[in-house]
């Protein structure tokens, strides 16, 4: 669940998510909480809104495995990790992406000049070059019939990316220039073989943060 709650005035984005036994017990029970004032980055005026193209069921012709979703929604984060332009995923042509409740695809208010562009466009110039790695994931979620895909990862960023080259010779400044990482809860919507709309949802951890859920293989993308 992608929701919202208020904690002393202040209304932050929250994802929930809980996994339940065949008999009915809650046995995890995972929630982020974005709380603004806590973070390194801050996404102004987020709206929290239904998005009943999240929720509506794929045409059963347009349906793929679930398998082929998982590697749809894993080649969106080889194609932001180290991002240089190359695309590992399939992108719908009404693809958009809301983060921690704010729109940044398609968006020329945005506070970054990348957000005016859709999904596809954004990452063929590479701006995200300064993700170095998106590690520790996971896809505890996958609903065939809606094309959708819950994964949660951790983005490491050295921060010491200074200036870089965009794949159009466009030389652009790094906005991240210390350390942190970032914890995710994410949903991706799939339609016909592409990513039609992501929700994310990320926090500030301390840098190289450990996974809770996965005790082997730390810092290695799965």
């Amino acid at each position: 669940m992608f929701t919202t709650v208020i904690e002393s005035g202040d209304e932050s984005a929250a994802a929930l998510r809980l996994g339940v036994t065949t008999a009915g017990e809650v046995c995890e029970a995972e929630l982020i909480v974005v709380r603004q004032r806590d973070e390194a980055l801050h996404f102004p005026d987020p709206k929290f809104e239904a998005k009943p193209v999240m929720e509506a069921f794929v045409p059963e012709a347009e349906r793929v495995s679930r398998e082929r979703l998982l590697t749809l929604a894993n080649g969106y984060f080889a194609t932001l990790e180290q991002n240089d332009g190359q695309l590992f995923t399939a992108f719908h042509p009404d693809c958009q992406r809301v983060e921690n409740g704010t729109q940044t695809t398609n968006n020329p208010a945005f506070m970054l000049p990348i957000a005016k562009l859709g999904c596809e466009a954004q990452f063929r110039l590479g701006w995200y070059r300064y993700d170095d790695r998106l590690r520790a994931r996971r896809f505890p979620l996958v609903d065939v019939e809606r094309g959708l895909v819950m994964a949660h990862g951790f983005i490491d960023h050295r921060g010491v990316l200074e200036r870089y080259t965009l794949t159009d010779g466009t030389e652009v400044e790094s906005h991240i220039r210390r350390p942190p990482t970032f914890y995710l809860s994410e949903v991706f919507k799939i339609e016909a073989g592409a990513i039609r709309q992501v929700e994310a949802n990320f926090i500030t951890v301390p840098y190289y943060m450990p996974s809770p859920w996965d005790t082997q293989g730390q810092g290695q993308g799965r």
